[in-house]
């Protein structure tokens, strides 16, 4: 009973930061601003249902380490995939709410 609602916690919280980063990128006004609603909070998300996924198996008592690979490929990849769409936004100069500093030649 215990470890039904502890995962059940997990999934809400991650499915909450899903929800937040889906609107996020949905409703967010430029690029930048979008960029950073799906890279933090989706992660956080899919983070929190590995956290169930890895409670859940644990009572079942058959521990896996994928759960812990999913998440270390994940934890690594979303902050590069996210500074490489940064320094791309930066190098087509889109715009965002800030003016962008004149580029040096």
């Amino acid at each position: 009973m215990l470890i039904e609602i502890v995962v059940t916690f997990f999934l809400l919280v991650g499915s909450a930061f899903v929800l937040v980063g889906g609107i996020g990128l949905a409703r967010l006004p430029d690029f930048f601003t979008r960029l950073h609603a799906p890279t933090k909070a989706t992660t956080l998300g899919v983070g929190g249902m590995l956290m169930a996924s890895m409670t859940y198996f644990l009572a079942l008592g058959t521990p896996t380490v994928h759960e812990l690979l999913i998440a270390l490929f994940l934890f690594l990849t979303a902050p590069v995939s996210a500074h490489m769409l940064a320094k791309a936004g930066l190098h087509l100069r889109l715009r965002s709410r800030a003016p962008l500093p004149p580029r040096p030649e």
